[in-house]
């Protein structure tokens, strides 16, 4: 029993991927995302998340004084395996979301209220050193210590998109993030940190053939975790991102992002087999781009 909610609990990191959807890749917030579980689990994940404010839905659309709402439900799966004898996992997500408001384009305000499936994700995750790959029953006996990670998360441009709108759900573009991430445990506390950056191909359908490009966002992110009692865990949040100027049909534009956001994440089973995550996130410095408000729940099965 202790075993299994172990391997639930830090599995349960995993979810960050979900999580974000729909919001921009490189605001996300990933406790635990480079977490050793044992090989050869499946997870299924649901969830719902709430945002409101300058949200970047796309952070390729380079709107000002934003003012949406996004409601959004998303599913996954988490399969971990043996990689060369090292812990890894592969994640997929499909998110849905309903989004409402309104903004300004070049001093223009433009409306929109919009629902539909965002682009889906796939995050491969590797950890290198300090996660070797074992067995459920063999988990029991495990300890971490340091633990250095690398993976990538791929977007792909198949969300509700419509040229003639500049604010949708998906972006008409393929997205990758390769990111190295390192988790330190002393005890029942963890200190994590992980760079990433995140490169972006072209929009060559924006507001009716115009051709959107956007240079590579840079993210770090930091974390304070405990291991509260039987599962159960806690996380301070923190991420930074500078970065994302944008060119339509070659004239560049005036918006290199630079924000860092702080949140909060609380983790607990319901059962030996189930989790809920609770989880939640605010702007604490903007220079230029979103700035938003987000909260959220997700529920996680391991079979």
């Amino acid at each position: 029993m202790r075993t299994a909610r172990l391997a639930l609990a830090v599995a349960t990191g995993l979810l960050a991927l979900f999580a974000a959807a729909p919001a921009a890749q490189a605001q996300e917030i990933e406790p635990r995302a480079y977490a050793n579980i044992p090989t050869g689990l499946n997870f299924v994940a649901a969830g719902y998340v709430y945002s409101s404010g300058d949200i970047a839905v796309d952070s390729s659309v380079p709107l000002e004084d934003a003012s949406l709402r996004v409601h959004g439900t998303f599913l996954g799966y988490v399969r971990s395996f043996d990689f060369f004898g090292r812990s890894a996992n592969v994640a997929v997500a499909v998110p849905y979301a309903w989004l409402s408001g309104s903004a300004t384009f070049r001093g223009d305000q433009v409306e929109r209220q919009v629902s539909g499936f965002g682009d889906p994700r796939l995050r491969i995750a590797v950890n290198l050193y300090g996660a070797p790959a074992m067995s459920l029953e063999e988990f029991k006996d495990y300890h971490q210590d340091l633990i250095i990670g690398v993976s990538v998360t791929v977007s792909a441009p198949l969300g509700q998109y419509d040229s003639d709108k500049l604010v949708n759900i998906g972006t008409n573009r393929w997205a990758v993030k390769p990111e190295v991430g390192l988790s330190k445990a002393w005890g029942p506390f963890i200190l994590e940190a992980a760079f990433g950056v995140v490169f972006f191909t072209e929009n060559d359908d924006f507001l009716r053939g115009h051709t959107l490009e956007r240079a590579p966002i840079y993210s770090l992110q930091g974390h304070a975790i405990y291991n509260i009692y039987r599962g159960i865990w806690a996380a301070l949040d923190v991420v930074g991102y500078r970065g994302g100027r944008t060119t339509v049909n070659g004239n560049e534009g005036d918006d290199i992002h630079e924000n860092v956001r702080v949140g909060v994440t609380l983790s607990f089973p319901v059962t030996h087999r189930s989790s809920i995550k609770l989880y939640g996130s605010t702007g604490a410095y903007q220079r230029t781009g979103a700035n938003m408000n987000t909260g959220g729940i997700a529920w996680q099965v391991r079979f």
